[in-house]
């Protein structure tokens, strides 16, 4: 059955479309007990379209199934797409909310202006997530460390072959539960430096949320894996030289003194889990830096005692300890090093900050569910 809401955002009226065969309770409880991490989906999902005369018109709630798509749309032949991704929380009095869902909304935006996309306004944006819990808070689990992981995502559907930016786009949201990154405690990873493939190069998409970029990234992930390596690590494609970020996450390096450094580049996808904790270190008092680091400067800094830490950090993990960098022929770290103590540190306050077990002095967490 279809209703029409009140409006919620100027200009549009969303329409609610009850999923008729959604998944009974013990089967949804069920999946929440061991959700994995992207196997299961909730019974609803948002669509929102927009086109060069209607702009952005017609944002649904509807149940959750496949996308009917003509062969012949853009996004099948030139990659017009784009991505966000972000978690609910559900805190310990049943509340969920979502950790800064408005830098989401701002870094989509950025995206669609590089890859040719209209941007969705960020009260859109809200909304969607908003209107989607609304039907599925069920599918937001309580268990520690664990969410419900919101996928936005928008493409060009415009069915046509010659190369231009699309006249007709699809914003969708999805859902997922996850469960706990870490099984049985954070653990420390190994990483495979790839000097074969780049990531991104001047210029390119490296600085937006977009499927090529990830697509890119997979041969060196295999490879990674083949070396024992959990994930791999990207150098600039220019010099070859200087750190840029994991397959999907930013790096961070701290060194004895308390710093923290991590890589700058124009192709490196700005993070918000890595500003958010290095916020939270400049509130400690300690000192960060975003710039240029080479590989040389990790490798020197360790061997001689004035990198002590390293880390990785995205909505996934949040913060993910590495403890050794293997190349083809030097390694940086031991692959039996444990976790530093600020990395943890860090990871625990930013956690507390998303589940509701400590103050939250940014005005990070929006609540979804009011």
């Amino acid at each position: 059955m279809t209703t029409l809401l009140p409006m919620a955002t100027r200009d549009l009226d969303w329409a609610v479309t009850r999923n008729d065969a959604a998944r009974a309770v013990d089967e949804r409880e069920a999946i929440l007990a061991d959700p994995g991490f992207g196997k299961h989906f909730t019974d609803h999902m948002v669509d929102i379209c927009w086109s060069e005369r209607g702009g952005w018109h017609r944002p649904r709630v509807q149940p959750y199934g496949p996308i009917s798509l003509d062969p012949a749309a853009s996004v099948l032949h030139y990659g017009q797409e784009i991505f966000e991704g972000l978690k609910a929380y559900r805190h310990a009095d049943g509340t969920i909310w979502s950790f800064r869902p408005d830098a989401n909304a701002r870094r989509m935006q950025r995206s669609a202006k590089r890859l040719a996309l209209p941007e969705l306004p960020e009260q859109y944006f809200i909304e969607s997530l908003r209107q989607l819990i609304a039907v599925d808070a069920d599918w937001v689990p309580s268990a520690p460390e664990t969410s419900l992981y919101l996928r936005p995502f928008m493409f060009a559907k415009e069915a046509f072959l010659g190369v231009r930016p699309a006249h007709k786009v699809a914003y969708y949201l999805i859902a997922s539960p996850a469960g706990a990154y870490f099984h049985g405690g954070v653990t420390p990873v190994s990483i495979w430096l790839s000097t074969t493939y780049a990531r991104a190069g001047k210029g390119g998409t490296g600085a937006a949320k977009t499927g090529g970029n990830y697509a890119s990234s997979l041969i060196a992930q295999a490879e990674a894996a083949e070396h024992g390596c959990q994930q791999v690590l990207f150098l600039d494609a220019v010099e070859g030289k200087y750190l840029e970020e994991l397959g999907g996450m930013n790096v961070v390096l701290v060194y004895k003194n308390g710093t923290l450094v991590t890589p700058q580049s124009d192709s490196i996808l700005e993070g918000i889990t890595r500003d958010s904790i290095l916020q939270l270190a400049e509130d400690r008092g300690h000192t960060v830096e975003r710039r240029r680091v080479s590989i040389d400067e990790w490798r020197e800094g360790v061997a001689s005692g004035d990198i002590v830490e390293a880390f990785a950090c995205g909505t996934a993990a949040v913060v993910t300890p590495i403890a050794l960098l293997k190349a083809a022929d030097f390694e940086i770290g031991s692959a039996d090093a444990v976790a530093g103590e600020l990395t943890m540190s860090l990871r625990e306050e930013l956690t507390d900050i998303q589940y509701g077990r400590r103050d939250d002095p940014h005005g990070w967490m929006l609540r979804l569910d009011d």
